[in-house]
């Protein structure tokens, strides 16, 4: 009997370019997994940051989270600007 499969998305949205790969994994894999199948990390630029920061959907997951069939695994960038820090500064200029 076959190994039940599952098909996810690893994407990351650079500042010059997005990278989007589907892949198909066992069930049970984890989102490391998934971005490891899709063998973006050598091609990822230095804003990715070390050690990774990931979501499922928009939400934060930590690198051993189980992934279900249909998920899409979001690899995030370091913010350039603090939001906190621009609104106090909008908001001292008004």
């Amino acid at each position: 009997m076959a190994e039940p499969v599952i098909t996810v998305e690893v994407v990351h949205a650079g500042v010059r370019r997005i990278w989007r790969c589907r892949v198909s994994l066992p069930a049970g894999s984890t989102a490391m997994q998934a971005v490891e199948a899709a063998g973006l990390l050598p091609s990822l630029p230095p804003e990715a940051g070390s050690p990774l920061r990931l979501g499922i959907f928009s939400r934060r997951v930590d690198a051993g989270h189980v992934l279900r069939d249909g998920d899409r695994v979001e690899i995030y960038r370091s913010l350039a600007l603090d939001p906190m820090a621009s609104r106090r500064r909008r908001a001292g200029q008004g």
